[in-house]
């Protein structure tokens, strides 16, 4: 049984405590918002082959997030700059939402920690350049972003 299946909420709790830190947020539903927020951003600009393809490297909870209530008959859209992106993800669930200007970036040095590198990446691969670029986190130094919890 994969890891991310047996201790899931172990898992989860790491992700939101990793996510309220780097994006300076204090409760779990912001976290969530934001994450919620950033992956519908990323997947309105995917197939659906596309999105499951990805999907299939997130732990578990982060992987139904993405794929709760994805309408796929959608036509992807194209990608914009890393301002105009957050501005979308700012706007999910407006009165709810406080979601920071580093959403994205928090969000993908979150998700590298916990996403075995290579898979990630194999994927990001088959994928457009901007969405490897909407992955990049920014790091001082690559230990950063070793996986956490195997």
């Amino acid at each position: 049984m994969p890891w991310t299946y047996r201790h899931s909420s172990k898992e989860w709790r790491a992700i939101l405590d990793d996510l309220k830190d780097r994006m300076d947020l204090v409760s779990d539903n912001s976290a969530y918002t934001a994450l919620d927020a950033v992956l519908q951003v990323f997947r309105r600009r995917l197939t659906a082959q596309e999105g499951i393809d990805f999907a299939s490297v997130l732990p578990s909870v982060p992987r139904a997030i993405f794929v709760a209530g994805w309408k796929v008959d959608n036509p992807p859209l194209p990608f914009a700059d890393r301002e105009a992106l957050t501005l979308e993800a700012k706007q999910v669930r407006p009165h709810h939402n406080l979601t920071p200007s580093n959403a994205i970036e928090a969000t993908a040095w979150t998700l590298r920690r916990y996403v075995n590198a290579a898979d990630l990446e194999r994927v990001l691969a088959r994928l457009p350049q901007e969405a490897r670029e909407f992955w990049h986190a920014h790091v001082s130094s690559p230990d950063e972003l070793k996986q956490r919890i195997f």
